[in-house]
């Protein structure tokens, strides 16, 4: 019997959690990952895309899906943010700018124009700046 252990939006994000749990020797099985992918529209009606595993590995599975290894990353791989320049913090992270708007224009002339800019977004004052 397979139990859903973690829902997601979007397959990517699924295929990296089964990853993970792949890693740790956890068998894993994705659930609506190919409905998905081809009408991403009924990701919502359909409850997303299910990551489901054994009912003896639910709490393995959890507790791996619940780790943070953002600081090992960091440590093996080093930090490139952008520090901000209205305070001088380095606690940024990535901020798509005209993100809405392209969503607006898409769903009005039913064609993906996406005029999104990079920035960066600080953690620390709330600043937004583009790249």
């Amino acid at each position: 019997m397979l139990i859903t252990v973690a829902r997601f939006s979007f397959p990517y994000e699924a295929q990296i959690a089964w990853a993970k749990l792949d890693a740790e020797g956890i068998p894993a099985f994705i659930a609506d990952e190919h409905t998905i992918n081809m009408q991403w529209l009924y990701s919502n009606a359909l409850g997303g895309v299910r990551l489901q595993v054994p009912e003896e590995y639910i709490e393995q599975a959890h507790r791996i899906l619940r780790e943070d290894r953002t600081h090992d990353l960091v440590t093996q791989e080093g930090s490139s943010s952008i520090p901000c320049p209205q305070c001088g913090s380095a606690d940024t992270e990535y901020y798509p700018f005209g993100k809405r708007c392209a969503f607006l224009v898409f769903l009005c002339i039913d064609f993906p124009l996406y005029p999104v800019k990079h920035g960066i977004k600080c953690n620390q004052c709330g600043h937004k700046t583009k790249l």
